[in-house]
């Protein structure tokens, strides 16, 4: 089989079903010549855009969502082609997401970015409102990935628009196929000419391109090491970045535990689209004293499990997306083989194993020297190891330089949210893994290398928006108390307002009060004689 990406055709990106190493279709490549004449497309639809009401831009979310439901079958057939993953897989995590982030973003826009009063709290400035609004930011660029790359790129493009913004989109070359579903998606919202273009070419060059026409931001999800460039890149010119750069998300299993439960959100979080999120499960620590049963349990569902090409119903997960990722994860295995680890159970193959396939596989005897435990390996393989204590379960989770999501599994709630806020970590889940990215009202993003930022929910509207805030006085003033002329009666007066403000006790307070408030009232009052 040849590799997708090993093959290029100039002026053209060639799109491979990873699964089988077929050609499925052939995109025409961006001319980087055109881009000023993109931007200024971009930036005259934005000022018509930004004027539209939440309603209107609402509007044709709604067309989009339908567009959407109509064509499920379709989306999900051309995600599962380009990425590798089953239907089921493309329909759950990528199609059904999207629909619901169209119906949340057109529904809560406006309450979370309309304007809103800001309560002032100093009898200082008794005198002064303020509100603050949301403006838009200009021209939004994305980059998107190739392991979601429907519901990653579209969820933030709709947020962008939502918040008034003009979108250009760079998505992953190995997936070319899933930009041009997008594009017909957001066609059927009819918007204005520019306002949503997408660039297909060269990352690098995009990105450099994005910063040489003073994109106003770029939401990135990639890996860390280009997630440093683009920070080194943006250094020049000032442009905000949001990022999200993976991780390498633990899962602790504690003695109280429903192992029916946990094993089954072990094998979906960790072998999901091939173990290519960035959310799933990498690392599972569980309690001696049910490491054992938990085990076994998860051997069993391991070994019923089925990889092989996902256009049918009669396997369970697909091939990974690209050679280079192949190569990481067969990397990491052998790895941790060399250092002692042991296969407990691996996945059936299920037909043609012409593809980028690596069965899902469980692994014991794992530690923290091995290169799986250490990095983000975003493939099948899933580490179980044990811990004594609570304290050391928290600290072995937290032992990472990535830190996207992290789930507990205990029936004591309390317990698990106890636990979850010493976590280290964006997300937290209790009995449960990886679905949130789904859920549009949950901010998504992490700490440590993991990245900058919050895409999603209430933090990722405000993160397509500038802060704007806008102060005035309710009743005309000459002056304020501070400005000039400065005497000794303006001094004394600010000391007085100061201890009125925090006095030592109500004498104090009703002096200073007394004191105060003639002067600066006659100040306030009184021209400037000059």
């Amino acid at each position: 089989m040849t590799a997708p990406q090993d093959i290029k055709e100039p002026g053209l990106t060639i799109a491979y079903n990873p699964a089988t190493g077929e050609e499925i279709g052939q995109v025409p490549n961006t001319d980087l010549n055109q881009l000023p004449e993109i931007f200024a497309h971009a930036r005259a639809a934005q000022k018509i855009w930004a004027h539209r009401s939440f309603k209107e831009r609402a509007r044709a979310l709604r067309l989009m969502r339908d567009y959407i439901v109509a064509n499920a079958e379709e989306l999900s057939e051309v995600v599962s082609k380009s990425n590798g993953k089953t239907l089921v897989d493309a329909l759950a995590t990528e199609v059904l997401p999207c629909t619901l982030a169209c119906d949340w973003y057109g529904k809560h826009a406006e309450k979370v970015l309309k304007e809103k009063k800001l309560p002032i709290d100093s009898p200082l400035f008794i005198n002064k409102r303020t509100v603050i609004q949301r403006k838009p930011l200009g021209v939004v660029g994305i980059i998107s990935p190739w392991n979601y790359p429907l519901s990653i790129p579209f969820g933030e493009v709709i947020m962008g628009l939502m918040a008034g913004n003009a979108i250009i989109l760079k998505v992953a070359a190995a997936t070319p196929l899933v930009g041009e579903a997008i594009n017909k998606i957001i066609e059927a919202g009819h918007l204005p000419k520019g306002l949503f273009q997408q660039i297909v070419g060269s990352g690098g060059a995009v990105s450099q391109a994005f910063f040489d026409h003073s994109i106003d931001k770029i939401f990135f999800t990639g890996s860390v090491p280009v997630g440093k460039q683009l920070m080194e890149q943006a250094s020049k010119t000032l442009t905000p970045l949001s990022l999200e750069l993976g991780g390498n998300d633990p899962m602790l299993v504690f003695e109280d535990a429903d192992l029916e439960r946990a094993t089954n959100g072990a094998a979906w979080a960790g072998f999901q689209n091939a173990g290519q999120s960035c959310g799933g499960v990498e690392r599972i620590y569980v309690h001696e004293s049910v490491y054992e049963p938990f085990l076994e349990l998860m051997k069993k569902k391991t070994a019923a499990m089925r990889h092989g090409v996902g256009q049918g119903f009669d396997v369970d997960m697909g091939s990974l997306t690209t050679r280079g990722q192949l190569n990481t994860v067969e990397q990491h295995m052998e790895d941790a083989l060399a250092k002692g680890a042991k296969i407990e159970a691996q996945s059936k193959p299920v037909g043609p194993q012409n593809g980028y396939f690596h069965p899902a596989t469980l692994l014991s005897g794992t530690t923290n020297d091995m290169l799986l435990v250490n990095d983000e390996t975003f493939g099948p393989i899933i580490p179980v190891m044990k811990f004594s204590t609570e304290e050391e379960a928290i600290a072995l989770a937290n032992e990472s330089h990535l830190a996207l999501t992290s789930s507990i599994w205990t029936r004591d709630l309390k317990r698990g949210k106890r636990v979850a806020g010493l976590l280290e970590s964006g997300v937290t889940t209790i009995n449960d893994h990886l679905y949130t990215h789904g859920i549009s009202e949950m901010p998504w993003g992490g700490w440590k290398h993991s990245g900058l930022g919050r895409t999603h929910g209430h933090e990722g509207l405000l993160e397509m928006t500038h802060a704007k805030a806008i102060n005035w006085d309710i009743l005309p003033m000459k002056r304020n108390a501070w400005w000039y002329p400065f005497d000794e009666n303006t001094y004394n007066a600010l000391l007085k307002a100061q201890r009125m403000m925090y006095p030592q006790d109500a004498k104090e307070f009703l002096g200073s009060a007394l004191g105060a408030a003639p002067t600066m009232v006659k100040k306030m009052l009184t021209r400037w004689k000059v």
